[in-house]
């Protein structure tokens, strides 16, 4: 936007207000379960669930994959490298998270505990689903926020491997004073207004096939709300800091591509950087945000399953 969208859009919040609305979330008290296509949380909450079983004779499979989605999408995301991961073994979950795709509530934000909570569940409910089997995860942006800030909790959830997919790590510290101070006034007086990106010329993959794909997907959200907005800053606030709260960690394998124009590279460098011993980064020349399904998608996805393989090696 150019300076001046900026100072309407400033007025524009200034004449209007509304309230702030998040995923509501039920009342029971469960076990968290697999249970077909659905990932069934602690509160009662049915998620949707896609699952691309190992491929060969083996009984069980190498190790599972549980994935998380980014920004507005959806756990279909995985379709490719959930194929590709399969030929090597490996059962991936990837489900809905509350607020996108047909999970409850589309568009509205569940907030960071509860995205972490479901996350640390959800492997809980996998190792019981396959005792005994290595359990990785897999974060693409804002499902590798919600990962690495559930590394940094007093209560990590049990993992043998973390894979961060072009992390969402773009703090409100590294944002320009004016993002911040448009965002803080259309959180506080238009936290329903419904913006969308239209116009402002980002390129979030080079894979063009894959991006129309997506426009005409209609479980991806294609406008969203500030208060969404402002929720998912607070998470990347929390991804930003994330490395000064570990303790012991699995091994992480941190990728992003140079071309990454939704997540700038300063706060994603300092990210890895803090990490320290802890991750192992590769950085994709080629590569933007959306590392995992741009046209050398299928290159990062075996660098990922390789990865893996060199860890289940010990």
């Amino acid at each position: 936007m150019k300076f001046s969208r900026w100072i309407i859009l400033a007025a524009a919040l200034l004449l209007t207000g509304c309230v702030a609305a998040s995923v509501p979330r039920g009342e029971a008290n469960l076990v968290p379960a697999i249970q077909g296509e659905f990932f069934i949380a602690r509160d009662g909450t049915r998620l949707p669930l896609r699952r691309w079983d190992a491929e060969g004779p083996a009984k069980e499979p190498r190790a599972i994959i549980v994935a998380l989605h980014g920004m507005n999408d959806y756990s279909n995301s995985f379709d490719g490298p959930g194929h590709l991961w399969a030929k090597d073994g490996f059962t991936t979950f990837a489900y809905d998270q509350r607020g996108f795709g047909q999970g409850p509530s589309p568009g509205l934000w569940p907030g960071g505990d509860v995205m972490r909570e479901d996350f640390r569940d959800f492997v809980a409910a996998a190792r019981a689903d396959h005792p005994g089997v290595p359990v990785f995860a897999v974060g693409e942006s804002m499902g590798g926020a919600v990962e690495l800030t559930a590394l940094a909790q007093s209560d990590p959830p049990p993992l043998d491997g973390v894979i961060l997919a072009a992390p969402a790590v773009w703090s409100r510290s590294d944002m320009p004073l004016l993002y911040r101070a448009v965002l803080f006034l259309a959180a506080h007086l238009t936290p329903g207004l419904i913006v969308s990106g239209n116009g402002l010329k980002i390129m979030p993959s080079d894979n063009i096939p894959m991006l129309r794909a997506l426009s005409r997907d209609p479980l991806v959200i294609k406008q969203t709300r500030v208060d969404a907005v402002q929720g998912l800053t607070d998470l990347m606030d929390e991804a930003r800091q994330a490395p000064d709260h570990l303790g012991a960690t699995p091994p992480i394998l941190f990728l992003y591509g140079k071309n990454d124009q939704i997540i700038p590279r300063a706060p994603t460098e300092a990210v890895a950087a803090a990490l320290g011993k802890r991750a192992t980064v590769r950085v994709y020349d080629k590569g933007y945000h959306m590392l995992l399904r741009d046209l050398e998608g299928p290159m990062v996805q075996q660098d990922v399953a390789d990865w893996i393989v060199q860890r289940l090696h010990g």
